[in-house]
């Protein structure tokens, strides 16, 4: 796996695999049940992963969406592609919605809704919050 992804704590983030991306619990909740969509790939330029890669987005992001729909019942989801400081091609998938939703023994509130995401009033969780937050949305993959 490339550096990115292990920064953001895998294998203990991974929610779910597919042959080119990965889609890991984001380490920092803005809103619950906010993951990272990470390319296996050691690209660090989106134009530059493999065309499968591209190809294979439609059914990860359609897993995506509906997994966090079923879990959080979102009206929105912003993906957003920051790669500032983490160099290989991945995207933050942020559910969005109205007040707040509690899941795993966490409560998170969206604060910026319904303006942009406020990244830096995310919810830190302990490594105990983070098994139980991945456990809770590993069976919505399925």
């Amino acid at each position: 796996m490339n550096e990115t992804i292990e920064k953001f704590g895998y294998p203990a983030t991974l929610i779910a695999e597919f042959d080119h991306w990965l889609i890991l619990l984001r380490p920092a909740q803005p809103t619950l049940g906010a993951l990272v969509l990470a390319a296996k790939s050691p690209a660090t330029a989106f134009g530059d992963l493999p065309a499968a890669a591209h190809a294979e987005l439609k059914a990860v992001t359609s897993a995506i969406e509906a997994a966090l729909s079923a879990a959080v019942s979102y009206a929105k989801i912003n993906y957003l592609m920051l790669m500032m400081v983490d160099p290989h091609v991945h995207f933050h998938v942020i559910p969005r919605y109205e007040g707040n939703r509690t899941a795993a023994g966490m409560t998170v509130t969206d604060a910026g809704w319904p303006g942009q995401p406020d990244l830096g009033q995310a919810a830190k969780p302990d490594a105990a919050q983070v098994a139980a937050l991945v456990a809770w949305l590993k069976p919505y993959f399925a």
